[in-house]
């Protein structure tokens, strides 16, 4: 049945306001990067910069001792090795996980009470948590964070994971099975190949969630041996004299390396989030 014009252009007029709601503020915090202090405090406000400052961004990519872009650098890399390191291993975990709670039934009540500890809120598990790292002696480290982001990450791509098994169509798996095929091999040479779109879709949501997170990483780590990106940028907030030009140029490199892993995922992405749009 063919679209009529009026609802092209309703979808299009959709699109746009959609894109520009995306856009809007990523624009603006890019102007405030550039502006003056004179131009941010001015009264009425001055949308356009009347001097274009770059220096912020010569400040956050430098490396010279005490400078924001150490810590900036530094934090940065934190992230890419927390969320990096967190998304593999729960992928790694959630793979075995979500294919046992799609093929075997009566095992719900299992998943379910993952996905219920995953909605109680973060406060409560401070405590716990923080015990179990000063023992183990991973406060203010990379593994520590990367084993409090697994049990975050964890049950959200087990249940996302599990969906898009369950999607898929078994009886190719029978068939492996009558050809002598194991679990473990049906799992991995059948199985993953068809969910590879999924899986990728689910480790980039993963990975967003570790990148962006704030709280534990705010009360688990001290110093920038270990201090993530979300923790700097609020550092730069801290002073007496804060710079929102700086902060603003904060959040547009912080945004940079997500940006990029999105563009190139783009094609796993929409396929990955198309093929569990479709179940049923």
């Amino acid at each position: 049945m063919p679209t009529s014009p009026l609802k092209q252009v309703l979808i299009y007029v959709a699109a746009l306001l959609v894109a520009l709601s995306i856009l809007a503020p990523l624009l603006w915090l890019f102007l405030m990067s550039v502006s003056s202090a004179n131009d941010l405090t001015q009264i009425p406000l001055r949308w356009i910069p009347s001097h274009w400052d770059f220096s912020r961004y010569q400040q956050l990519l430098s490396l010279a001792p005490n400078s924001p872009g150490r810590l900036f650098l530094q934090a940065m890399l934190n992230s890419l090795i927390t969320a990096t390191g967190a998304t593999l291993v729960s992928v790694l975990l959630a793979i075995p996980a979500a294919y046992s709670f799609s093929r075997y039934p009566g095992r719900e009540g299992w998943l379910l009470a993952c996905l219920g500890m995953y909605m109680v809120p973060p406060v409560a598990f401070i405590l716990p948590l923080y015990f179990v790292l000063q023992r183990l002696g991973l406060l203010n480290t990379h593994w520590g964070l990367m084993i409090v982001y697994c049990s975050l990450i964890l049950p959200f791509l087990t249940w996302m994971i599990k969906n898009q098994f369950d999607a898929l169509p078994q009886d190719i798996e029978q068939a492996g099975r009558l050809d002598g095929l194991s679990t473990r091999q049906i799992l991995t040479q059948i199985t993953l190949p068809l969910a590879k779109p999924a899986l990728g879709a689910a480790a980039l949501f993963g990975w967003l969630l570790a990148w962006d997170e704030f709280f534990y990483a705010l009360l688990f780590t001290n110093n920038a041996d270990a201090k993530t990106l979300p923790v700097a940028i609020a550092d730069f907030m801290a002073g007496r004299a804060t710079d929102d030009g700086l902060i603003a140029a904060t959040g547009i490199m912080a945004s940079v390396i997500p940006l990029i892993i999105a563009i190139l995922l783009q094609k796993v992405l929409v396929s990955g989030l198309t093929e569990g749009g479709s179940k049923g």
